[in-house]
């Protein structure tokens, strides 16, 4: 590290996350700790550790008002604020265990888990969210209390219902240091299950501050950095990288209003450090791609440029390739085209990470050459979720990274990656058999993922239960395939098909304004409800598909497609909160589509 971090606390030094918490504020009182914005005066405030003391504090009380026991589950369904913060920091101080729960699953798992969890309190954020669990409130009986963030409508008889303003008291005692042991259970969180029921996984204390502690030896994050924070805190990503780890750095972070309008927030808060799923910049990377699809041969020319120069820098600094003399023209070329997309992400951003499933290369390579210093990472829920990073100084975007201090990696059966150490989780919450399932007798976490370890690098190379197997024995991964396709801007969504089928298909969601323009370009009627699944059509979308697989294998041909405009969503159940498929469900919807693909075979 080159920078001064003696303002760094120490997993030791914290002992929990609530320890954390208070020692941030005795160590940093004045220090801006949240940045958020106020709906009513449309502007943004900061808030400093102290002040956010007070207000745990009274969250605190107003907790211990409830006649709560230590281990007790409390749920929280907020978008990412510094409420959220308040909530689970009280929560823990109090020894108090958290479910965090994703704002826009369905109002059925949400019951499921709140149930499941045994969660006697929770936090919501307003109408939109109530209005949801109203239809599953007779499922809601072990609820003690429900707060809501913002007021709701409340039916004749609910008396469990209060505002946030009338439930917290108007004066704040001291903070509450009831939070046990670092051993102690910390927090249950549900993964969204691509089949069946989400699986409750148990994280302590110390599994998260361990976690934390051995990532920020790899991760450049200082108390000066401010980052911003989009992706929902109920992911366990989100979760360490943009909240506790900042908090052992003294770090500030912003809470962006919303997707749609993060373009506008990050030019607005000029953030330094920025977490995100790879899904966020491919679609930054599609914008661009159908922006250049309207400007000059010249402009898409000087484009490619740009990055190519950008990327043999970024090789040759890292040590894997030669000085070029196209490097002399890196300060007009940065001038002319990287500066003004990097001016788009605020214009200060040092570094981006990249987590929660593979960034597929050809984006990566874009924004990296664009001057993005962009880390991919890896690891799961039931690892606390850091196992892997790319540290700055030996960054290789194919890979996901070195294994963090303190932890065990090697290849097993089937090369599947195995993990053991002090991130790993406690287990499933009241499922031993599914803990006994990833969790053998020697401690080994078995991920599921398939990897190879090179030069202490791990490279993930596919799923075990996500491969196909065709009727000719032939193998292939569809995700692999899927992220190919997918960067073709036409595609929105794609899912591909095959396993016990002689062949390979794919089911495809479109682009609306994409599909316009091509629509338009093959005298196609927009309105015609079957347009999108004439043979003309059919002819262009495999051609392009064509196009996207021909560095893979021979076998890897996708004969037809069935073309579809309205998007796999959490609401229709096709995909999770996390915005992986559910494979089966999109099966089930669309067998008949499936089936009439075969036809004759």
């Amino acid at each position: 590290m080159n920078k001064d971090k003696s303002g760094f606390i120490s997993a030791d030094a914290a002992g929990t996350l609530a320890g954390l918490f208070r020692e941030r504020v005795r160590r940093s009182p004045d220090k801006v700790a949240y940045r958020q914005f106020n709906d009513d005066s449309k502007q943004w405030y900061d808030t400093t550790w102290q002040e956010m003391a007070t207000q745990v504090a009274r969250w605190q009380d107003a907790l211990a008002s409830e006649g709560l026991q230590h281990g007790d589950r409390v749920a929280v369904l907020l978008r990412n604020c510094k409420e959220w913060v308040s909530f689970d920091q009280a929560a823990l101080g109090c020894g108090l265990v958290v479910v965090p729960l994703y704002t826009d699953d369905r109002p059925e798992s949400t019951a499921y888990i709140l149930n499941h969890s045994g969660a006697k309190v929770l936090l919501l954020q307003g109408e939109e969210q109530w209005r949801g669990l109203l239809t599953v409130r007779n499922q809601l009986d072990g609820l003690v209390r429900i707060i809501t963030l913002e007021p709701v409508t409340v039916p004749a008889g609910e008396t469990r219902v209060r505002t946030v303003a009338d439930w917290l008291p108007d004066t704040a005692g001291e903070l509450h240091s009831d939070d046990g042991k670092s051993s102690e259970l910390a927090t249950i969180v549900y993964t969204s299950g691509t089949t069946g029921r989400p699986k409750g996984v148990m994280l302590s204390h110390w599994n998260i501050l361990f976690d934390s502690d051995s990532a920020l030896e790899i991760v450049q994050m200082y108390e000066d950095d401010l980052l911003i924070s989009f992706l929902p805190l109920s992911h366990t990503f989100e979760r360490t990288v943009g909240y506790y780890i900042p908090m052992m750095v003294g770090a500030t972070i912003a809470y962006a209003r919303s997707i749609p309008e993060l373009g506008e927030d990050l030019q607005t808060i000029q953030p330094t450090l920025m977490i995100s799923v790879p899904r966020i910049y491919e679609r930054v990377y599609n914008k661009i791609q159908a922006g250049l699809a309207e400007k000059s041969p010249l402009a898409t020319r000087l484009f490619n440029l740009a990055v190519d120069t950008g990327w043999k820098r970024f090789l040759h600094r890292q040590g894997r390739g030669s000085w070029h003399p196209a490097f002399l023209l890196w300060p007009l070329l940065n001038k002319l085209v990287a500066g003004k997309i990097m001016a788009k992400l605020g214009g200060k951003m040092k570094m981006a990470a990249s987590g929660g499933a593979p960034l597929p290369m050809p984006i990566a390579r874009v924004f990296i050459g664009l001057g993005l210093n962009l880390i991919q990472g890896y690891g799961l829920t039931e690892t606390s979720p850091i196992l892997t990073a790319n540290p700055e100084d030996d960054n290789d975007p194919g890979s996901v990274g070195v294994p963090l201090r303190g932890l065990e990696l090697r290849i097993g059966k089937n090369d599947e990656l195995l993990a053991r150490g002090p991130v790993i989780m406690l287990g499933y919450w009241d499922n031993p058999e599914a803990t006994n399932d990833v969790i053998d007798d020697e401690g080994w976490f078995h991920t599921g993922d398939k990897a190879r370890i090179e030069n202490n690098h791990v490279y993930i190379t596919g799923r075990l239960k996500e491969i196909i197997v065709m009727a000719n024995g032939e193998k292939a991964s569809p995700a692999d395939m899927e992220m190919a396709i997918a960067l073709d801007t036409l595609f929105e969504q794609v899912m591909v098909i095959g396993d016990n089928r002689p062949y390979l298909t794919a089911l495809i969601v479109l682009n609306e304004e994409q599909w316009e323009i091509h629509a338009n370009r093959l005298d196609l009627d927009v309105h015609d409800m079957n347009a999108h699944r004439s043979e003309v059509f059919e002819e262009l979308v495999c051609d392009k598909i064509a196009g996207q697989l021909s560095e893979f294998p021979g076998y890897a041909v996708i004969r037809h497609v069935t073309c579809q405009l309205e998007p796999w969503t959490i609401e229709n159940e096709l995909i999770t909160p996390t915005l992986k498929l559910k494979r089966n469900r999109i099966m089930e919807r669309f067998a008949a589509d499936i089936e009439k693909m075969y036809e004759g075979h």
